[in-house]
């Protein structure tokens, strides 16, 4: 690290991480300790004069853990993002069932702590989808509820020399997400959130306007949810800043992890209406959890995730567990 960084950071090395392209994945910063205390205003002013660096360190690393900071609250996490100068992206379009806690931050899945969630990048599925990502350990898991992580480009890579005709077609074609969104909430799964909550409205004309700008067709139904059907869209993107292919789509949850009452599974096909092979996409996932690292929570840890460069999951756990959320364009 540079030396007049010294002064407000120590980058640590922690179990579980990885080595990647001598980087380490994910980049874990800690308070100096010899600036004592090192207070939240403190380090909110840091940030504002270090962004340079932390923008960078995010672009080498992926993912940045910041440990051992004082934060206790919401509302502290809040601060934090804010000292970032990232512009929020509003909720809109995503399955995933969340509350508003204080001002940018959510709740960041409020489906049962038994059911785990596949690797995913927020959002993949839409054509507006956040840069990065905050998540704050403001409850500690007391076992297990970790949240894996995996680099993007990785698993391009390795499905690509592992199934190149598949990924071809996959770059040619896209995919098309079908799912049905009920009237209400169901908070027992992790693709539960109701089309009123998903459009922010409960006025079906409003939800066809705000779905058409997502590229999402709407298809109503007699009991009072409705079918979304969204793409073809890209599952292969560019990294222009890495200058490198990245593996960005939600075929895997969505083909074996995203279930509920309405959907069982998510219906999930290539962009020109072909099946997907289930056993291409079963070693998907193998591959991703081959190549993850998984670092336990503790109480107030914060992950900045480039969501560029990387997916994330969830493992399952036992109550008490609560991480929060933000979402950045």
């Amino acid at each position: 690290m540079k030396d007049h960084y010294t002064h407000a950071f120590t980058e640590l090395q922690i179990p579980h991480q990885r080595n990647c392209n001598s980087i380490s994945f994910p980049s874990v910063l800690s308070p100096n300790p010899t600036n004592v205390p090192f207070s939240l205003s403190l380090l909110t002013k840091t940030i504002a004069t270090q962004k340079q660096f932390l923008d960078s360190l995010l672009h080498r690393a992926g993912a940045v853990l910041f440990r051992g900071f004082d934060f206790k609250t919401a509302k502290d996490f809040n601060d934090f993002v804010e000292a970032f100068g990232y512009e929020e992206l509003p909720y809109m379009g995503g399955a995933a069932p969340r509350t508003n806690v204080v001002g940018r931050v959510f709740t960041a899945n409020e489906s049962p702590l038994h059911q785990k969630i596949p690797f995913h990048h927020e959002m993949a599925q839409l054509p507006e989808f956040p840069s990065k990502l905050f998540f704050f350990g403001e409850i500690e898991p007391s076992s297990g509820g970790q949240t894996p992580l995996v680099l993007s480009h990785i698993v391009y890579e390795r499905m690509k020399q592992r199934y190149p005709e598949f990924v071809e077609h996959l770059e040619q074609h896209g995919l098309i997400y079908t799912l049905v969104l009920g009237e209400n909430d169901d908070l027992s799964s992790p693709i539960g959130r109701s089309w009123k909550s998903t459009f922010s409205t409960d006025d079906k004309s409003l939800a066809e306007e705000r779905a058409a700008k997502l590229g999402t067709k709407l298809e109503w139904m007699k009991d009072g949810g409705v079918k979304t059907t969204i793409g073809p869209i890209p599952a292969i993107k560019y990294d222009k800043l890495r200058q490198r292919k990245i593996w960005f789509n939600s075929m895997v949850p969505a083909y074996i992890g995203w279930k509920g009452e309405q959907n069982d599974p998510v219906e999930v096909t290539f962009g020109d209406g072909k099946p997907l092979p289930a056993d291409i996409i079963y070693d998907c996932l193998k591959i991703m959890e081959e190549e993850c690292v998984v670092i336990p929570w503790q109480k107030g840890d914060v992950l900045l995730i480039d969501n560029l460069a990387v997916l994330h999951a969830r493992r399952s756990s036992n109550p008490p567990r609560r991480i929060l959320a933000s979402l950045c364009k």
